[in-house]
């Protein structure tokens, strides 16, 4: 199992669109990934449901933690991360 922590730099936070974005890279790979919610220390749920990612209600500067279990983990770790650092798509503006 790996365990990260990242926090979410979308304007809008973590809202439907990136979300649906997380879940997708999230639902190709076959480990079990789960995100928490650090700073209301809410989950851990499925990273593969945008229910229960939406559930967390995680916005701008929310700090999560992600875990991976499985036969491709590293590569989910990798890949979902760096999606986080990237805005999930969505262009990122400096805070002010």
């Amino acid at each position: 199992m790996i365990v990260k922590e990242a926090v979410i730099l979308n304007p809008s936070g973590l809202h439907a669109r990136p979300a649906a974005t997380f879940v997708a890279a999230a639902g190709k790979f076959s480990s079990k990934i789960r995100i928490r919610n650090l700073d209301t220390n809410s989950g851990p749920v499925n990273a593969k449901s945008i229910l229960m990612l939406l559930s967390l209600a995680m916005g701008r500067g929310v700090r999560v933690e992600l875990s991976a279990d499985g036969p491709d983990e590293a590569e989910a770790m990798e890949t979902l991360v760096g999606l986080i650092k990237s805005g999930c798509g969505e262009e990122l503006q400096p805070e002010a």
